[in-house]
């Protein structure tokens, strides 16, 4: 697909870009290498939200990469640029041919990792339960915001239209700061048992 066709449709939805590698036997440490430099590329791109990486499991060779961006289009200019084009060149003598690379919309990269045997969605159950840990301190701490100190510029508004900001202000709390960085400390217990 060429940028043009990524710029025609100008979706204005996050999306997230999951690509596992299996990495040849011995090579790991030159592809940790590359991929902080790829991590360093990706956080100067307009657009980056994020990029996590999971490692493989012990006796296993499959990394995935994970880079989150704030719309496809943003996503594009890096598919698409002599930089990734470049790195793709470096670690190819690192990986075995084998690559799966999927696009994820929406807010899909909260809880579904890639699919893979050792990488599997968490119970619904404990996701229902750290999204309500992760959101509850954030919709009391905006409700607080909105409700009393800003109440000077905003009381004079009707409650649904005083939500809307606040409703944005949780969503991309959520989306790019929360919910990373708890799903991140929380992944031991969601890949845990049932």
């Amino acid at each position: 697909m060429t940028r043009m066709q990524f710029e025609e449709h100008q979706p204005s939805d996050p999306v997230s870009l999951v690509v596992r590698r299996r990495i040849r036997p011995g090579q790991e440490a030159a592809y940790e290498a590359l991929l902080a430099e790829a991590n360093a590329l990706l956080a100067r791109l307009p657009g980056h939200r994020g990029t996590g990486v999971i490692r493989p499991a012990p006796g296993e060779q499959e990394y995935t990469l994970l880079a989150r961006f704030d719309t496809l289009t943003s996503a594009a200019a890096w598919e698409l640029s002599p930089e990734r084009a470049a790195w793709l060149d470096r670690i190819a003598p690192l990986v075995d041919e084998h690559v799966s690379f999927e696009k994820q919309p929406g807010l899909d990269f909260w809880f579904t990792p890639p699919a893979a045997a050792n990488l599997r969605q968490p119970p619904r159950w404990k996701m229902a339960l750290l999204t309500l840990a992760a959101l509850y301190p954030v919709s009391v701490s905006t409700s607080w915001l909105f409700g009393e100190a800003l109440k000077p510029w905003l009381g004079h508004l009707v409650m649904p239209v005083r939500a809307i900001p606040q409703m944005i202000v949780v969503v991309l709390l959520m989306t790019y700061v929360v919910m990373p960085a708890v799903t991140r400390w929380a992944t031991p217990w969601l890949r845990g048992g049932k």
